[in-house]
């Protein structure tokens, strides 16, 4: 193999990668439209709905989200009267976010988009839990 058979498409960790996550994304696309969300904020809703409320730079390491992606992303959860920002009573710097009683009820609406979306994936769970697993270590590692 020489030098440039790395520069081949099917030589290319990233390249399934990147196509499974934006066909995945795709399939989301028509039931978070009900919802009038996008993925990016679906999945932080998903992280608020599990914690009420938390620091944006905490937000942003779960996402692995920068302030320049989240900043406008969560201006527009905060339009659609989702969630709150506010500054740190303990630390002006930090800022939070707290989930709405109308972001908390957007969950009943959510509850099902897993399972349909998990369903037009075919692995077994055993198949789904070692790609899971790795994922997470390629994430850990970078």
């Amino acid at each position: 193999m020489n030098n440039c058979d790395a520069l081949k498409l099917e030589n290319q960790l990233c390249f399934p990668l990147y196509a499974c996550s934006k066909e995945i994304v795709r399939r989301y696309k028509p039931y978070l439209d009900e919802l009038d969300l996008t993925y990016t904020q679906y999945i932080t809703m998903m992280v608020l709905w599990e914690e009420d409320e938390i620091n944006v730079k905490e937000l942003g390491k779960k996402l692995y989200l920068d302030s320049g992606t989240l900043t406008p992303l969560l201006k527009k959860l905060e339009a659609k009267k989702y969630i709150t920002r506010t500054r740190s009573k303990e630390d002006e710097r930090n800022l939070v976010v707290k989930i709405t009683g109308k972001g908390k009820a957007l969950r009943e609406k959510a509850c099902e988009i897993p399972a349909k979306v998990g369903s037009c994936v075919k692995l077994s769970e055993e198949k789904a839990k070692l790609l899971y697993e790795t994922l997470y270590q390629i994430l850990d590692s970078m």
